[in-house]
């Protein structure tokens, strides 16, 4: 049974709270279907059935994660704000940075909807950002690894958490985070400050050497090339190897692990 936390949400809408389910995105589309409003979000301890981009599984340890999705409600189609899933690992970003002031400058949006943090040596994936769309209904599902101090063998080299960079936590540390979450990203979508510039700032991998799958994942063909940017709507921009000529994706995924 959901309860209702309290939390300050500025999109004007209830938070509620599960200890488990079988993922908070399949729980926001229950409550979209019973007439919550913009801006309603579900949170839990733990998912069941957690799922990341390309149905890719999203495991961790019950309360130790921040597990939530929101749901938005545009009046057509062509309100929906652009770039969303960009926006929120930009709140995401800085949200972690105000929960962990010592992390500033160390966390990174690796397009098109992880949220990086540099420790240890490298860098480690702490967030990711699932958003699907229905009709003129959005759900932004977020996941974010805050205090799990250890993960499966297959999973180390790649995933990380906050606690694990060595930062200290406040109390109830999930909610803390969510509440600067939802704080940032409704400044993000409401407002006309210039995103691209500041997320292209933090952008992972810029100026170096990638290597990028364009399309969908089990495509064979390979861009390697520099990547430069963002275009004006959140497009990936690599410069391919020996030639000079931005080029621009919309789909596809950096091969970095």
């Amino acid at each position: 049974m959901a309860e209702q936390l309290i939390i300050d949400n500025p999109f004007g809408a209830p938070v509620y709270h599960e200890e488990t389910v079988s993922s908070t995105m399949e729980s926001a589309r229950v409550l979209a279907a019973r007439g919550e409003a913009h801006g309603t979000v579900i949170t839990a301890d733990f998912q069941e059935s957690g799922r990341g981009r390309l149905k890719r599984l999203w495991a961790t340890e019950r309360g130790t994660s921040l597990l939530f999705t929101i749901l938005l409600r545009y009046g057509d189609l062509a309100s929906i704000p652009q770039a969303l899933t960009l926006k929120t690992g930009l709140a995401v970003s800085l949200a972690v940075e105000d929960l962990s002031p010592g992390l500033s400058g160390l966390v990174l949006v690796k397009w098109p909807n992880d949220v990086m943090l540099r420790f240890g040596g490298g860098a480690r994936k702490i967030a990711g950002i699932l958003t699907e769309g229905d009709g003129k209904t959005v759900y932004i599902g977020v996941g974010v690894n805050i205090a799990q101090r250890d993960f499966p063998e297959e999973y180390r080299a790649k995933a990380g958490s906050i606690i694990q960079a060595g930062a200290e936590l406040p109390e109830n540390a999930r909610f803390v985070l969510l509440q600067g979450i939802l704080a940032r990203l409704y400044a993000e979508i409401e407002s006309a400050a210039p995103w691209r510039e500041r997320l292209t700032q933090r952008l992972y991998k810029r100026g170096e050497t990638v290597t990028f799958v364009p399309g969908t994942a089990d495509s064979t063909h390979l861009v390697e090339g520099t990547l430069s940017g963002l275009g004006p709507q959140g497009e990936l921009l690599i410069v391919p190897r020996g030639e000079e000529t931005e080029q621009t994706f919309v789909t596809g995924e950096l091969r970095v692990y």
